[in-house]
């Protein structure tokens, strides 16, 4: 799951509408940004198995402190709580930590039996990765869905906003397209380089196109 982790943040934007998209982008892709850095410290494992289908050529070996059930509970009560703390919005907290959640279920439907439980569980997965055209669908059903809902809830303020955000829609697009067809990756250091700043691109555009959107006023329904 990539896109699909996005789609969420921006359909959060509909019940976090003060809540920056970038905010809504780290929380259900914490699990993305947090593994990459454990692999490189030796915390977490991986291989690589070259192969046909783009979604199985990584193996995921280890990841209980960025992937389990349990540690995303705790990373999501991290994240929610110090949201809290800081703007003293409850309500977008739990979104937050919700999405940071999110991460496992969207990934326990789409991996292959590579997702634990807690740390030193046996792990799970439903495999949709197993069909690459179903595991496309469903995760661009996701992101025009999570665009529909996000467009419909905010309206650009100028340009910037306008063809900023389809701007970002096009660089999520492109990258998923790009995974699918690159070949599988022979250096795990530079794919874990890779997907830190990737990833934190990601969410420093999001976070400046949504400075140039604003939230539409709720519609009152008509007696």
């Amino acid at each position: 799951m990539f896109i699909g982790h996005y789609a969420l943040g921006l359909a959060a934007k509909r019940v976090a509408p003060r809540t920056s998209l970038g905010t809504l982008f780290v929380a259900p892709t914490l699990a993305d940004l947090l593994w990459p850095i454990f692999l490189l410290l030796g915390w977490e494992h991986s291989h690589v198995v070259p192969g046909p289908n783009p979604f199985l050529t990584l193996w995921l070996d280890e990841i209980p402190y960025s992937h389990s059930l349990f540690a995303l509970i705790v990373w999501g009560a991290l994240f929610g709580y110090l949201y809290r703390r800081r703007t003293g919005d409850t309500r977008a907290a739990l979104v937050i930590g919700s999405l940071v959640v999110s991460h496992w279920m969207l990934d326990f439907v789409t991996h292959r039996r590579d997702m634990p439980l807690y740390p030193g569980s046996a792990s799970l997965g439903l495999g949709l990765w197993n069909s690459p055209q179903a595991t496309i669908i469903v995760e661009a059903a996701m992101l025009i869905a999570g665009v529909a809902i996000y467009t419909r809830v905010t309206r650009a303020r100028d340009g910037i906003g306008r063809w900023g955000f389809w701007g970002l829609i096009a660089v999520l697009a492109l990258s998923y397209v790009s995974a699918l067809v690159t070949p599988a990756p022979t250096n795990l250091t530079a794919l874990a380089v890779g997907g830190i700043i990737f990833g934190w691109v990601f969410v420093i555009f999001a976070w400046w196109v949504d400075r140039h959107r604003e939230a539409m006023p709720a519609r009152i329904p008509m007696l």
